[in-house]
């Protein structure tokens, strides 16, 4: 489980095919100014909003190994390029985003990146399958940051980017037409899966299931 508070600004610097016959790839993360020293082997870092496993540590790098199914599903992880970095949440930790599970609901576009003083107007359109858990001053990850919408209309919503965000993320290097990885409110997942469920039926019952 994450926050959505980005730790730090990493770097992919190379992705290795892997001998595996699935097409998975192993990509080699520069962890930038993310502490990595109670970070093991088998733990949990959300690169740009996809929850990956750290399966190799080298000095200030790590490295995790992505499926094409994840690949297929998400952006930003394909090439060598820069990617927020944010370790696994302890019980004990802050929550100053909100609940964020890193995984990837779909992939959004950026229609507008447009200057509003020293902020920018981001507003992007959602799959059609994801608008109806997007609300007006609710939570969205985007690229595995946590953000407060200002408006929807439709598939497309709006957010506010202050400048600490544009510099501290990578979503100061939007531009129409960027696509994004889209993570949904958690609780708007699991109300959804509640009033879903047959009167007097558990939620978690095969029978609930559409």
């Amino acid at each position: 489980m994450f926050s959505g508070i980005i730790a730090a600004l990493g770097q992919i610097t190379c992705i290795t095919p892997r001998d595996d016959g699935a097409g998975t790839v192993r990509l080699t993360i520069d962890a930038g100014r993310l502490a990595l020293d109670d970070v093991n082997l088998g733990d949990s870092i959300a690169c740009n909003g996809v929850c990956l496993t750290v399966v190799d540590r080298r000095d200030n790098s790590f490295c995790v190994d992505v499926s094409p199914e994840s690949l297929a599903c998400t952006v930003g992880l394909a090439a060598p390029g820069p990617v927020n970095l944010e370790k696994a949440l302890r019980l004990a930790d802050r929550l100053g985003g909100h609940l964020v599970s890193g995984h990837v609901d779909g992939v959004g576009e950026v229609l507008r990146f447009d200057p509003v003083g020293d902020n920018r107007l981001l507003e992007i359109r959602a799959p059609a399958a994801l608008a109806r858990y997007i609300a007006r001053k609710g939570s969205i990850t985007v690229d595995g940051v946590s953000l407060t919408t200002n408006s929807v209309d439709g598939a497309a919503f709006s957010i506010n980017l202050i400048p600490h965000t544009l510099d501290a993320t990578t979503l100061g290097r939007l531009q129409p037409g960027s696509r994004v990885n889209l993570e949904i409110d958690l609780i708007a997942r699991y109300v959804e899966r509640m009033l879903g469920a047959p009167s007097g039926e558990p939620v978690g019952s095969t029978a609930a299931s559409s």
